[in-house]
């Protein structure tokens, strides 16, 4: 019985001590969270998934050379009350995006609010949205 219960102790522990890694895996130290960029941009993909939505969009730079950008989002569990749904973007939407973006100078972000061709913003954090339209009474 010792033999047995030591091998669950230590079974435990392994776990425990492989899985801390995953608890880092949410910071936010890659990104500039204290000046948040703004750019118009021009939607080339919109990954609706998990753990992490990605939006792709194109911008031009003070150049007028187009750069290809990533932005990560919250999982569609945690935006979709905020208004965000699968069919939130199409390539060629023109959109205005705010993010949190790279340290390293790469073209990668953590979005913070996108505005949509109409003006609706949507948010990554915050209060969720207000219904689109009143719930049905019982």
């Amino acid at each position: 019985m010792r033999a047995w219960r030591k091998f669950v102790y230590l079974a435990v522990l392994g776990i425990l001590t492989i899985s801390a890694p995953l608890l880092a895996h949410h910071g936010n130290a890659a990104f500039d969270t204290g000046k948040p960029v703004t750019v118009k941009a021009t939607v080339t993909d919109w990954v609706w998934a998990n753990p992490h939505c990605w939006l792709k969009f194109d911008v031009k730079d003070d150049k007028g050379d187009v750069v290809h950008w990533v932005a990560e989002t919250s999982p569609p569990t945690d935006i979709v009350d905020r208004g965000w749904t699968r069919q939130t973007f199409k390539p060629g939407d023109q959109i205005t995006v705010i993010m949190s973006i790279s340290k390293g100078g790469r073209s990668i972000g953590r979005v913070q609010q996108v505005v949509l061709p109409d003006g609706q913003i949507l948010g990554t954090q915050g209060t969720p949205a207000p219904p689109s339209k009143p719930p049905a009474n019982p």
